[in-house]
């Protein structure tokens, strides 16, 4: 079976329950890939776009985003490079209060062994194993 890329548009409709003929496609959509018989491709931009989205155009809590992401990812037939990458950097975004950029930030450079980011954002002070300087 080959895979088909989803979009973000799907997941919000879905999420959000809030358009009378397209979230039920969409929460179909997704039903088919949680019962296998549909795989689906995602990216990091999808991610960051959903919560984003959910956000700042919804005002959903951080919590309940990082919950609703987490169990989208563990359905079965989503694929997401960096899969562990994500799903640490959402439980970063609500543990110490940070955007989903900046926890999604300091998660690869971990991975990378970076341990020194050039910013001018205070919100990497809150991450005790990074070292913020400022240009």
């Amino acid at each position: 079976m080959s895979a088909v890329f989803l979009d973000s548009n799907v997941i919000l409709l879905h999420l959000l329950d809030n358009h009378p003929e397209l979230s039920p496609r969409a929460t179909a959509f997704l039903e088919r890939v949680e019962a296998g018989d549909l795989r689906v491709e995602v990216t990091n931009t999808v991610i960051f776009e959903v919560v984003f989205t959910l956000e700042r155009s919804f005002h959903q809590p951080k919590a309940a985003i990082r919950d609703v992401l987490l169990q989208l990812l563990d359905l079965p037939g989503i694929t997401l490079p960096g899969k562990r990458l994500v799903r640490s950097a959402l439980n970063e975004y609500v543990a110490l209060n940070v955007s989903y950029a900046d926890a999604y930030h300091a998660v690869v450079m971990r991975e990378r062994g970076i341990k020194q980011v050039a910013t001018f954002d205070r919100h990497f002070d809150r991450f005790p194993d990074i070292e913020r300087i400022t240009p």
